[in-house]
């Protein structure tokens, strides 16, 4: 497998993964956004400890690199707290798809830090797929002064994720995947400690256990590792693209655990960022077949 479609692949799997998140996170309700917060990446840490130690992987790091992971974990956690606190504040539709205003950020801030610049014709793509990201949440009927807060902090986790995308593409060839996975969501846990103390309950019921202990390992310690795979394979901004997909997942399982009903806009906005998406995508296949041709007229 050409590493294109290996990155394709491995961001679609992520994807996969990242649509458990909503459901998950709205389950363990009762408990506040940092404990959420915090337990999701501590125990996404563990799980990849876990993996690691199975492997014979060492996870240990030079002294030197310390400061770098600590910036990367603190840009993690406040992705994750925004994240979730939007979940938690504005419906689900309104939390991903703001969140997926992302791939813009993306574009640029590759585009600036690490000189990796996408084909013009691929904006088009972009474009669309971001339209039908102001399709579904744009028009939304109700809009409440705790939704206004929820959209601003989906919009923060958005600006978190492009910065977060990013370092996963500058590092993919300095540190192996587990190493690299395991102290940003170690550290990320840290920085959301904080947060978690002041209302720390602590959870009390099974439903709450589960909940966490699912989003710890379902969209953290496979989606994220995951899609952290796939930014090794391709740009940042073709896999933020594919994981904008975890909006459809999100929005079906709300709709089949907790009963929250998509609106006509979703399904509208839904099917137009698929199109977009085909467009990038597709597109791309078919530069790399005209690439191979030129290199083997034979």
């Amino acid at each position: 497998m050409n590493p294109y479609r290996k990155g394709i692949l491995l961001a679609a799997l992520g994807t996969v993964f990242f649509g458990t998140s909503p459901v998950f996170t709205r389950l363990a309700s009762g408990l506040s956004v940092g404990e959420i917060a915090f337990f999701r990446m501590f125990l996404g840490a563990i799980f990849i400890l876990a993996a690691s130690r199975l492997s014979g992987m060492d996870v240990s790091i030079e002294r030197r690199d310390v400061s770098k992971f600590i910036l990367y974990g603190l840009i993690t956690s406040f992705h994750f707290l925004f994240y979730i606190g939007s979940v938690m504040y504005t419906t689900i539709a309104h939390s991903l798809s703001l969140v997926y205003t992302a791939p813009i950020m993306i574009t640029v801030l590759t585009a600036v830090i690490l000189k990796e610049r996408i084909p013009p014709y691929k904006y088009i793509g972009i474009i669309i797929v971001i339209l039908g990201i102001i399709i579904l949440a744009r028009f939304e009927p109700q809009l409440t002064g705790r939704m206004i807060l929820g959209d601003i902090m989906a919009l923060g986790s958005a600006l978190c994720l492009a910065l977060y995308s990013v370092a996963g593409r500058r590092e993919r060839n300095n540190y192996p995947l587990l190493k690299y996975v395991f102290w940003v969501y170690l550290l990320a846990a840290f920085f959301l400690l904080p947060w978690a103390i002041p209302h720390f309950t602590w959870p009390k019921t099974v439903q709450q256990w589960g909940a966490l202990i699912m989003l710890g390992f379902l969209p953290t310690t496979l989606g994220h590792t995951l899609y952290n795979a796939g930014l090794r394979y391709i740009h940042p901004t073709y896999a933020n693209l594919i994981s904008t997909q975890e909006v459809t997942g999100g929005v079906v399982l709300g709709y089949l655990f907790l009963g929250e009903i998509p609106s006509k806009n979703s399904i509208v906005g839904i099917l137009v960022m698929f199109i977009g998406l085909f467009l990038v995508l597709i597109q791309k296949k078919q530069q790399n077949k005209l690439q191979l041709r030129k290199e083997n007229p034979a």
